[in-house]
């Protein structure tokens, strides 16, 4: 299941213990411009069942993805979830983040 969270939702669950997998999903180079504290980059076009199992640690584990505007994030979201995985969360886009960026 998916579910589409806004930032500060979002922000809630990065301070939980465990942390949930943060992934951006936009390419390498939008990545090294800036990201979100902690974010792990797997393109869009690269999400396959190696290459989240990769980041991912388990099916269950809790994992929030973003991009720039929120387009390939849901795509991102879409693609976890038929690969199994059961705790998929959609932040959108990241313009406008207001927890700084690294």
């Amino acid at each position: 299941m998916i579910t589409k969270l806004n930032f500060q939702q979002a922000h809630a669950m990065l301070t939980e213990d465990p942390k949930p997998v943060l992934i951006d999903v936009r390419e390498e180079p939008e990545y090294l411009t800036g990201h979100a504290l902690d974010a792990e980059l797997l393109p869009v076009d690269e999400i396959t069942e190696e290459t989240a199992s990769m980041l991912i640690p388990a099916k269950d584990s809790t994992v929030l993805v973003y991009c720039r505007t929120g387009r390939r994030s849901a795509r991102a979201a879409k693609l976890l979830d038929a690969l199994g995985y059961t705790a998929v969360y959609d932040m959108g886009g990241l313009v406008g983040w207001p927890y700084g960026l690294e």
